[in-house]
């Protein structure tokens, strides 16, 4: 079954958690705006599913730290290095995002680096960001190793998602959001919750052989990068994990590779993020740029479909109107969500009592 809930419902329930752990009302507001766009747009493996296991439970042992400051490490006009001191991942890529905002409109161009961070949820969230301001918006972090690198059995990487934003006219924006993995590993284990198997090729046991039984892939396996296997030209997706490690770890400052620990366990996960903001009217008129954006993005909306085919999408797409109709409708949790809330709840004092829209 299906339950629906009013947006301001789980807002203010998903406040009301954090808090709970002394976050600040303003961080706790921050970060469930980017829980909450993750299940609207369809990413329910990065949305409240998440609330306890990978940040309760780590305020709850001081893993975390509720009131840590976002420092400055080094600056000049058109970049930011910047310290999460083992904060929240989503107040400090939401805040960061707006100094590269802020950075950009004057410069034409900002870059900024986090490092000591923690898990900030959906790349795509702090790329949109720059969306409104007709700038480009870019996104990536780095996580703990899910991924082994083309011919290996061991995990290395993270899924290390890349994202970046790009406005239009009539056009929805474009707007990639993926990870550098076949999946993301939130989605193994919402298979594994769901007691489904994967699809063969999105990871793989601990001896290096494909499997469909998700257990097998979290218990000792590992994901296979973008691509899968190196017949499938899997190394292309390990190079791209490889570069967000590169510039989320190595140019951050934080950890990388297999320094960036799970969320798990009982240390600071060391994850490191990278943003950037491109100011379009620095490079052409603003106004022709979303135009040429329409045309070449209709022109394949628009190209010759596939045999049994009816619809060609944009990046961004299916997600912007998956949020549209949960803005109608409520925000869409499964049986399993709910339950796992409603256990958080109870352990933690904060009840999830919630009365759905409707269940289907």
């Amino acid at each position: 079954m299906t339950h629906f809930y009013a947006i301001d419902d789980l807002k203010s329930y998903i406040v009301r958690y954090l808090q709970r752990w002394d976050v600040t009302i303003e961080d706790a507001r921050l970060t469930a705006d980017v829980l909450l766009s993750a299940d609207m747009r369809g990413i329910d493996s990065h949305g409240v599913i998440r609330l306890k296991s990978y940040y309760g439970s780590r305020l709850a042992k001081g893993l975390i730290d509720p009131h840590a400051p976002l420092s400055v490490v080094k600056e000049t006009q058109t970049t930011l290095a910047l310290d999460a001191n083992n904060g929240l991942g989503h107040p400090a890529g939401v805040k960061t995002m707006r100094l590269c905002i802020e950075k950009a409109a004057l410069n034409g161009v900002s870059l900024a680096t986090v490092r000591n961070s923690n898990h900030y949820g959906i790349a795509g969230y702090y790329a949109m960001m720059a969306l409104p301001e007709d700038m480009i918006g870019v996104s990536f972090t780095n996580s703990s190793p899910f991924v082994a690198p083309t011919h290996g059995r061991k995990a290395m990487l993270g899924t290390n998602p890349i994202a970046v934003a790009v406005p239009s006219a009539a056009s929805r924006p474009y707007v990639l959001d993926m990870a550098t993995s076949i999946v993301p590993i939130g989605r193994i284990t919402v298979y594994q919750k769901n007691q489904k198997s994967i699809p063969p090729g999105w990871g793989i046991d601990q001896s290096g052989r494909v499997t469909d039984d998700p257990s097998k892939v979290l218990e000792g396996g590992a994901l296979m990068p973008l691509g899968g296997t190196e017949l499938m030209r899997g190394y292309k997706g390990y190079g791209l994990g490889l570069l967000v490690d590169i510039f989320s770890g190595v140019l951050a400052g934080s950890g990388f590779g297999e320094e960036v620990l799970s969320a798990s366990g009982n240390h600071p996960t060391r994850v490191g993020h990278f943003f950037a903001a491109i100011k379009i009217d620095a490079f052409r008129d603003i106004n022709a740029f979303k135009r040429d954006m329409d045309q070449l993005l209709n022109g394949l909306r628009n190209s010759p479909k596939a045999e049994g085919e009816d619809r060609i999408y944009i990046h961004g797409e299916k997600e912007f109107e998956k949020a549209e109709l949960a803005a109608i409708e409520g925000i869409a949790l499964s049986d399993v969500t709910v339950k796992i809330l409603v256990t958080a709840g109870n352990e933690d004092g904060v009840p999830f009592d919630l009365r759905p829209l409707k269940i289907e």
